[in-house]
C-alpha cells in the first residue's frame, strides 16, 4: 500500500465521519462511492464492490459508536425506537452482509443505487410531523418501524452500510420523528445494524483489513467533531445537507452503472 493510497483513505474516512456525526448517518452513503471510485481516478489501486462493502461495514460500526458516545449526554435518543428498529435492522443486516457473497459486484452496486434513489425521493418530500415534541410525547407505528428497518437492514447489509441514509428519511417522513431525535437515535440504530453487516462481511471474507483499519481510525477520531458541529446547525440546514448529499451520490452511482 502506497503513501498516496493511505492519504486518500484517510481523507475519505474523515469526510464520512464528519457527515456521520452531523447527520446521524453511518457515512456509507458517501464512503461507498468514494472508496469505489476515487482511488482508481487518482491512478491508485482500487477495490472491488465486495471489498468496498467490507471496508464500509467496519467504518460505519466504529463511526456510529463514536457518534453515539458523543450524543449520550444530550437526552435526544429515543430508547424504545432504538430497541425496536435496532433489533430488526440487526437481523436484516446480518443476513444481507453474509448473503452478499453470493451476488456479483455489479448487483451490489445496483442495490446500493436503488437504496440511494429511495432515500433521495423520501428526502425530497416535505417534512411531516412536529419538531417541537418532547421525547416522552413521541409516538410511532411500531409495525411500520419493524417492517421498514428489517427491509432496510437486509438491503443495506449487502453493501456494508448501516442503512441510516435510508432509515433517517423513513423516520422523518413515515414515522414522523423530530429531526434531532431522528439524528441521535439513527446513530444508535445504525450502530446495531453495522454489527450485523460487519459480522456478515467478516464471515464472507470480504474485508481488506489494512484499508479498513485506516478508514476506521480516521472515522473514530473525527465523528465526535461532526456531532458537535451538528448541534450548532439549524435542523432545516441539516436536512438540506443530507438531501443534497444523497441526491449527488445517487446520480454518481447510477452514472457509474449505466455509463461504465
Amino acid at each position: 500500500m502506497t503513501i498516496e493510497l493511505v492519504a486518500t483513505l484517510i481523507v475519505i474516512g474523515v469526510i464520512g465521519a464528519l457527515l456521520s456525526g452531523m447527520l446521524g448517518i453511518g457515512g456509507a452513503i458517501v464512503n461507498y462511492p468514494m472508496i469505489l471510485y476515487i482511488p482508481p481516478m487518482l491512478g491508485l489501486p482500487g477495490y472491488s464492490p465486495h471489498e468496498v462493502a467490507g471496508i464500509v461495514a467496519l467504518q460505519v460500526l466504529f463511526s456510529t459508536l463514536s457518534g453515539v458516545i458523543a450524543q449520550r449526554g444530550d437526552n435526544v435518543i429515543h430508547r424504545q425506537l432504538v430497541l425496536i428498529m435496532g433489533i430488526s435492522v440487526l437481523v436484516g443486516s446480518f443476513v444481507g452482509g453474509y448473503g452478499a457473497k453470493f451476488l456479483s459486484g455489479n448487483i451490489v452496486n445496483i442495490i446500493y443505487a436503488i437504496l440511494a434513489t429511495a432515500a433521495a425521493i423520501l428526502m425530497s418530500l416535505p417534512k411531516r410531523g412536529s419538531e417541537d415534541l418532547a421525547l416522552h410525547e413521541i409516538e410511532f407505528n411500531k409495525t411500520m418501524a419493524v417492517v421498514s428497518s428489517l427491509t432496510v437492514g437486509l438491503a443495506a447489509g449487502i453493501v456494508g452500510a448501516g442503512g441510516a441514509f435510508l432509515l433517517v428519511p423513513v423516520m422523518l417522513q413515515i414515522l414522523k420523528i423530530p429531526t434531532r431525535v431522528t439524528i441521535a437515535s439513527s446513530l444508535a440504530i445504525t450502530f446495531l445494524s453495522s454489527i450485523g453487516s460487519s459480522v456478515g462481511k467478516v464471515l464472507a471474507g470480504d474485508i481488506p483489513w489494512t484499508a479498513a483499519a485506516i478508514v476506521v481510525v480516521a472515522s473514530v477520531i473525527v465523528a465526535p467533531l461532526g456531532v458537535k458541529v451538528g448541534r450548532m446547525i439549524d435542523v432545516r440546514v441539516l436536512r438540506a445537507v443530507l438531501g443534497v448529499v444523497i441526491i449527488a451520490v445517487t446520480v454518481k452511482i447510477w452514472t457509474g452503472i449505466l455509463l461504465p
